[in-house]
């Protein structure tokens, strides 16, 4: 039985509730009256059901297309305006026990290079991230107790804390990391974590299960409840995502939105985020033997359903994505992007040999972090480097009810102006700080509380005299 409340996997995610609401959709993909219903409660940005949003998702009609697309804009503008947040991974360690038939690391592969940073690696790994502008990291690591356990985690937080350098420093640790208990979760939320992040791969239990024959991994209930015991051991924001390309992507679809239904429904806030990462090539690992690889017109068509079904989620692409697939989704529903990454284990502080390949996908988008932010900027965006609201108690449904009510605005806008000051001032290139100064300039005037502005303007000014950290 589906039941949204249900602390079960598979009554949450109920196989039964896909397959009817996916045979829904195709027989009203084409329904006019339907579908204007559909898109007249979502311009109210409260968001749509899954089973709505997989009637869009099914819709065939161009003119509807257009109307989505348009309307995801007006959504994003509304909730993210032009704020861009930016963030990079940081791998820790590629040992794993799991035997994942599209990931490097499974433990079968005995010709990936398996490594694992020692605290003062990844203190130069940090230093490295932090000389290239990078506030905010995402920790990645395989499952493996022996040689990944949570006191190496714990320790590898603390670490990255705890390096200043220059003006330098990390201020969001966002981790993602293999299923785990509410008590290490308890302990994660204690070292000070931003988001718990957790991919599903697939929502299909049995592809699931097939996908992950071997390990820990392969519990599909543990795997899918863990963002309940995250949520319980105090971990206010979470992220969601599945691997698109591994299975229907139709079917992927309405699970992960069932999974955001749920959370909000039994824990009272929905994910803060959600990824749209599609499988790539990667050493042992042929992307072309997944048959339900996605174009990149069902991947537009994708996020932007996405924001439409839950307007007040972050939505994050990587740079598995080329720069040209970057650009057709940031306007339509994307809030946060990686830039200058490295997916292997090491590779910061010094580029890993061709001979010693760790990475879990090769990178599409391999411009580095000024190119990025320089691209953002001529783009009409504004590259953040914000951590305000993590560091300000403004999470799980404090942030939610902040973002509903339109007032997260008056935070973020002038916290992302006064961290792209911190960039342009400490590592920007030449044309990016000129470019950068005459965005900040532009942006100011769109900031309509006299008082907001004052600050941001005066403090504006204390950072090109040196100083740092400010925030609203």
């Amino acid at each position: 039985m589906y039941n949204v409340k249900s602390k079960k996997a598979e009554e949450f995610i109920n196989h039964e509730e896909i397959l009817e609401t996916l045979e829904y959709a195709d027989n009203n993909k084409n329904n006019r009256e339907l579908i204007n219903q559909i898109l007249e409660k979502a311009a109210q940005m409260k968001g749509i059901s899954h089973r709505e949003a997989s009637v869009l998702l099914a819709c065939e009609l161009d003119d509807v297309k257009e109307r989505m697309y348009q309307l995801a804009m007006e959504i994003k503008e509304r909730f993210y305006g032009n704020r861009i947040v930016m963030f990079a991974p940081l791998y820790l360690s590629n040992y794993c026990v799991n035997g994942c038939v599209y990931c490097p690391y499974h433990y079968v592969n005995k010709h990936i290079t398996r490594k694992k940073l020692t605290q003062e690696e990844i203190r130069r790994e940090v230093i490295a991230l932090q000389d290239m502008g990078h506030k905010r990291l995402a920790l990645e690591a395989g499952e493996d107790p022996v040689n990944n356990p949570i006191e190496y985690i714990l320790e590898s937080i603390k670490t990255i804390y705890s390096i200043q350098h220059k003006n330098g420093s990390i201020r969001r640790v966002n981790v993602n990391i293999a299923a785990t208990t509410v008590e290490n979760y308890r302990k994660l939320k204690e070292a000070g974590i931003g988001t718990y992040i957790l991919f599903q791969e697939t929502y299909h239990k049995e592809a699931y299960e097939e996908l992950h024959p071997t390990g820990p991994k392969h519990n599909y209930a543990y795997h899918t409840e863990a963002m309940d015991r995250a949520m319980e051991g105090g971990i206010d924001d979470v992220g969601l995502g599945v691997l698109f390309g591994l299975n229907r992507y139709r079917y992927d679809f309405a699970g992960l939105l069932m999974h955001a239904e749920h959370l909000e429904a039994a824990m009272g806030v929905g994910p803060h985020t959600i990824s749209v990462p599609r499988i790539r090539p990667a050493d042992d690992i042929d992307a072309s033997s997944f048959k339900n690889s996605i174009s990149d017109d069902i991947f537009e068509k994708i996020v932007a359903i996405l924001r439409i079904a839950v307007p007040y989620t972050g939505i994050i692409i990587s740079t598995r994505e080329s720069q040209k697939t970057r650009e057709r989704v940031l306007k339509l529903g994307v809030s946060q992007i990686s830039g200058g990454s490295r997916t292997s284990v090491g590779g910061y502080a010094e580029a890993e040999p061709e001979e010693e390949n760790s990475a879990q996908f090769d990178v599409e988008d391999t411009r580095t972090l000024d190119e990025v932010v320089n691209w953002l900027i001529t783009s009409g965006y504004i590259p953040s480097f914000c951590t305000a609201c993590y560091r300000e108690g403004r999470t799980g449904d404090r942030f939610m009810s902040l973002v509903k009510s339109g007032q997260i605005a008056n935070c973020c806008q002038p916290n992302a102006l006064m961290t792209l000051k911190e960039y342009l001032e400490d590592y920007a290139s030449k044309d990016t700080k000129e470019k950068g100064e005459a965005l900040i300039e532009e942006e100011l005037k769109k900031i309509p509380n006299p008082k907001v502005l004052s600050i941001a303007k005066d403090n504006l000014v204390k950072i090109s005299e040196g100083k740092r950290d400010f925030r609203f």
